[in-house]
């Protein structure tokens, strides 16, 4: 196939969801923050000026649509591949034939590479000279953040936006448009569309236009007349069209990192409801509840600490259980150690201690071990090891004062909050009787 065959996007034989790609960035729909009035990217694309560009953001959000709409806008010819299935030759060819393009009408092409995220770091050099002197232009598409997935000189040549997943009211203009368009869209057929149905599509896909549209035509498609002529689109057929809801959630994706940070901030924060939503998110999308567990560990350990003992306790317990009784049961052992977690007292007094005492390690702050703490047994007596040692629990209160390290260390805070309380009580009447 030639990959600069330009296809006819009004075909009747193309799904909707590519039928209604706009023409035009007033007909465009979202993603005002990149192409409304006077933003950069959309003067970029009025004069002309456009250099190569990256778009990344969940599927549907309309990536492959502005690529195609910039093309239109600009005059230039346009090719697309996807990096799943192509190789350094056929990019090669791709490129070659830009140029030559350009030679034979005095267009540039736009060269549009779907997943670009899949090209490793040898095909992504293969176009660096070529974007750089400005023919093709690129416009990458990816899913993944491009500033992890991509190389440094690609994304120094280039233009980088992020597209939102599309808002609610976002995807119901969406649709209204399709049952419109007589030329595009669904137009020539007699449809009524609920309310409803259309509130219910544009909540389900989760800001993912293609998937409302597609579960909008199916719909409609598969729908026999009533008496009265019409399709009726309702709330039941909309969601047979769906099916399961679904989610942004893939163990390569930033929707999996994105919903593991959510989740631990909402333990952080003390919002145990938050932490449930996306506790079940993640095990709705499949996720092993061993890692669900280990992140409770994790900030049982780092942002609870001492201010509730018991919280690490319950964690790991909750690990454990999740490791032998696996899914369904698995979810509720954590949900209860994710909500008396997310409701704990919190302190980090233990994990700021542990990395200073690491920064002085780090910084050859290292000290040798004093005599009298040195091992005794075998040879080490004869060495004066452990000598004047005393023995903690031979002393009132189990407390004796002594050194433990040459140079004296404090890294240790306790809080004023929960169980870290009595400890600092302690603690300072015996830092104070140290002195």
């Amino acid at each position: 196939m030639d990959f600069f065959e330009e296809k006819e996007l009004s075909s009747k034989d193309l799904p909707l969801a590519v039928r209604m790609r706009p023409a035009s960035l007033d007909a465009y729909i979202g993603q005002t923050h990149i192409i409304g009035k006077g933003k950069l990217l959309r003067r970029a694309i009025e004069a002309d000026r456009l250099s190569s560009l990256i778009l990344f953001g969940p599927p549907g959000t309309g990536k492959t649509s502005l690529a195609w709409c910039i093309a239109n806008i600009t005059k230039v010819h346009y090719a697309a591949i996807n990096a799943t299935t192509s190789n350094v030759e056929e990019l090669r060819k791709a490129i070659s034939t830009a140029k030559q393009k350009q030679l034979n009408t005095g267009k540039k092409t736009i060269l549009f590479i779907d997943e670009i995220h899949r090209f490793n770091k040898a095909q992504q050099d293969v176009l660096l000279p070529d974007i750089e002197s400005g023919n093709p232009i690129l416009i990458g598409a990816t899913v993944h953040n491009p500033f992890f997935s991509l190389a440094a000189p690609l994304l120094s040549r280039s233009l980088v936006c992020e597209l939102k997943a599309l808002k609610e009211s976002e995807i119901i203009a969406v649709l209204n448009l399709a049952l419109k368009d007589k030329n595009s869209g669904l137009g020539n057929l007699k449809v009524k569309a609920e309310d409803k149905a259309l509130e219910f599509l544009a909540h389900i896909c989760e800001g993912d236009a293609r998937r409302a549209l597609n579960a909008l035509e199916i719909g409609v498609l598969t729908t026999p007349q009533s008496k009265d002529g019409f399709i009726n689109f309702n709330l039941e057929i909309a969601s047979e069209s769906i099916q399961k809801k679904p989610v942004v959630y893939d163990k390569d994706e930033d929707g999996h990192y994105d919903t593991a940070s959510a989740f631990i901030k909402s333990m952080r924060g003390s919002d145990p409801d938050a932490a449930l939503y996306w506790m079940a998110k993640m095990l709705y999308a499949g996720e092993d509840p061993r890692f669900i567990a280990r992140r409770v560990c994790i900030l049982a350990a780092e942002d609870v600490g001492n201010a509730d003992p018991l919280a690490i306790v319950l964690a790991n317990a909750a690990l454990q259980i999740s490791e032998f009784v696996g899914m369904p049961e698995a979810r509720i052992p954590l949900a209860q150690a994710v909500v008396y977690v997310s409701c704990a007292l919190k302190s980090n007094a233990s994990y700021l201690a542990i990395d200073k005492a690491m920064q002085d390690i780090e910084n050859n702050k290292v000290q040798e071990v004093p005599d009298h703490l040195k091992d005794a047994t075998l040879d080490g007596a004869a060495l004066n090891h452990g000598k004047d040692y005393k023995y903690a629990h031979d002393y009132a209160g189990h407390y004796v004062k002594q050194k433990y390290t040459r140079k004296k260390v404090r890294y240790y805070e306790p809080t004023d909050i929960g169980y870290e309380a009595k400890i600092k009580e302690r603690m300072d009447k015996l830092r104070k009787n140290a002195k």
